[in-house]
C-alpha cells in the first residue's frame, strides 16, 4: 500500500483549526483533473468541494490531531487523490443529491501520514492514518465531494 507523507503542515500550532484558511486554500485546486492511478478515474475538483470539505457534518464533528490532518491533507491533495485505491461503488439514496449525485457515489481508500516534529524540533516521527475519498457521479463526470472516515492507524508511528 502506498502511503503519502503530509511534510509541510499548513496549519500547525493552533488549538482551532482555522476552516476559513482550510477552504481558501482548497479553492487553488477548483476546475483541476486529477487521475487514480488505480482505475484511470479521471477525478473533476468542481467549485462547491472547499465549501463541503470545510463544513461537511464529518469535519464539523472531528477534534483535535484528526481535525490537523484532515486540514492539513489538503496540501498533498493531488497525490492522495492518485493514489487512491479500493474503489466501491453505491447508487444515490438521498433525495438532497438528486442532481449533483444522479449516477451515484464512489468511494475510495486513502493512506496518509502526517510528519509531527518533537517540541525540541531534533526528533521526528509520523502519525499513520486512513480515511475514504468521496466522489460522486453526475452528467459533468466524477466529482471530489469529501473525504471522511479520517482515523489514526492504531499501528506505532514510524
Amino acid at each position: 500500500m502506498k502511503r503519502v507523507i503530509i511534510t509541510h503542515r499548513l496549519f500547525t500550532g493552533k488549538k482551532n483549526v482555522p476552516w476559513t484558511e482550510v477552504e481558501k486554500y482548497l479553492k487553488r485546486y477548483i476546475g483541476h483533473l486529477f487521475v487514480i492511478e488505480e482505475t484511470n478515474d479521471e477525478i473533476m475538483i468542481p467549485s462547491d468541494f472547499p465549501d463541503e470539505y470545510t463544513g461537511s457534518d464529518h469535519t464539523k464533528s472531528l477534534r483535535g490531531a484528526v481535525a490537523k490532518a484532515k486540514a492539513n491533507l489538503i496540501s498533498e491533495l493531488p497525490a492522495l487523490v492518485k493514489g487512491a485505491k479500493n474503489k466501491r461503488f453505491s447508487e444515490n439514496k438521498s433525495e438532497k443529491h438528486a442532481k449533483d449525485a444522479c449516477f451515484g457515489w464512489y468511494r475510495y481508500d486513502i493512506y496518509f501520514g502526517v510528519l509531527v516534529k518533537a517540541e525540541n524540533e531534533i526528533s521526528s516521527r509520523v502519525n499513520l492514518y486512513r480515511g475514504t475519498l468521496v466522489v460522486r457521479c453526475n452528467e459533468k463526470g466524477k466529482e471530489l465531494y469529501d473525504i471522511v472516515n479520517i482515523k489514526k492507524e492504531a499501528s506505532k508511528p514510524l
